[in-house]
């Protein structure tokens, strides 16, 4: 009898292996889908990002910024051009370099992927098209769900490296085309730090861009940062703008 109930015991323990190993492979071929729906591959890309903060008993602030990626030399700038007062700030990204640079001050400093830009709640890291979360994430989980009326894979998935801006990322992926509509991301104790929600998408060249975002800043709440993406271009950039020397030539 007792060799009966190991053997049921074995067969089970393999049973829920073989359907989490399973769920895991979903969540990750369900990632991977979304990355080729929004990769652009190794061409220059360019856009107008406008990021409107807003903060309980305050009035609306705005910060706009036009920004430069070359996905084959993991080149990346960004130059802000509004409010007036903070024109020809920027940062730029050589690899896994990053620099701000302060126009007035006329200084390049040492910055990371994971700071909030300004006082609005995105990250560079959110803003970078070339991203492929294998680097940085690997998938401990997935499920089907809804989200208002759509039909969603739920991927749930841990940091894996420095470079991960959160230590658990839950993400909704529409079903019918791969892309994602909602994340959640946690802290290391499993706190929800800040919720993503993204209404709105155009097709460039049979790739899609979230050209609404709306970032919800989970500990203070009431804060919220919409990003909306515009004059989205995949023309050929000039070398010089992902070099410390067009930066400073801007003011």
């Amino acid at each position: 009898m007792k060799k009966i109930i190991t053997a049921c015991v074995l067969l089970l323990s393999a049973c829920v292996f073989a359907l989490s190993a399973q769920t895991v492979e979903d969540g990750e071929k369900a990632l991977d889908s979304v990355y080729e729906q929004v990769n652009f591959g190794d061409v220059d890309y360019s856009c107008t990002v406008t990021l409107i903060v807003e903060k309980p008993s305050e009035p609306k602030s705005q910060m706009q910024f036009k920004l430069f990626e070359r996905p084959e030399k993991e080149q990346f700038s960004m130059i802000q051009i509004l409010p007036e007062a903070d024109k020809g700030n920027g940062y730029l990204r050589e690899g896994d370099n990053l620099w701000y640079y302060d126009a007035v001050g006329r200084k390049f400093q040492h910055t990371s992927i994971k700071e909030n830009i300004g006082d609005s709640d995105t990250k560079i890291s959110d803003l970078e098209t070339e991203y492929n979360w294998r680097d940085d994430y690997e998938v401990l989980g997935s499920s089907l769900g809804k989200l208002g009326s759509y039909n969603v894979i739920i991927v749930e998935v841990k940091g894996i490296s420095g470079n991960a801006t959160y230590a658990k990322q839950v993400l909704y992926i529409r079903k019918d085309i791969p892309i994602l509509l909602k994340e959640e991301d946690f802290s290391s104790s499993d706190r929800l730090m800040r919720t993503i929600l993204m209404p709105k998408y155009t097709k460039v060249q049979g790739k899609y861009v979230a050209t609404q975002v709306i970032m919800r800043d989970e500990l203070n709440p009431g804060e919220q940062t919409q990003q909306i993406i515009s004059d989205i271009s995949l023309n050929k950039l000039p070398d010089k703008i992902f070099t410390k020397a067009y930066l400073e030539s801007i003011n």
